[in-house]
């Protein structure tokens, strides 16, 4: 059986003065997690505050260890290559 795994981050971006200094730290993030990790994800939340940003991700599996090890490895690079502090995770596995 399948397994999907959904993970959600907020961060918190106090450097960012507009939303477009956002979109482009947030953007850049989206695009990291999606090649190196080959998963689905996008700006989920908080899309009109310049200083709060959510971020979904998706990933599917045949094993449940897989997603599991995926979900944390993703949190684990998203704090550590994002200058925004992660303020939250929220992570589900169906």
């Amino acid at each position: 059986m399948a397994r999907i795994g959904v993970l959600e981050l907020t961060f918190r971006l106090d450097g960012c003065r507009s939303l477009k200094d956002k979109r482009s730290v947030v953007k850049s993030l989206v695009d990291r997690l999606r090649h190196r990790f080959n998963v689905s994800a996008a700006e989920t939340e908080h899309q009109d505050e310049h200083e709060l940003a959510g971020v979904g991700v998706a990933v599917i599996s045949g094993e449940r260890g897989v997603v599991e090890r995926l979900l944390a490895e993703m949190t684990d690079y998203a704090e550590a290559t994002t200058e925004a502090e992660l303020i939250g995770i929220h992570s589900e596995i169906i």
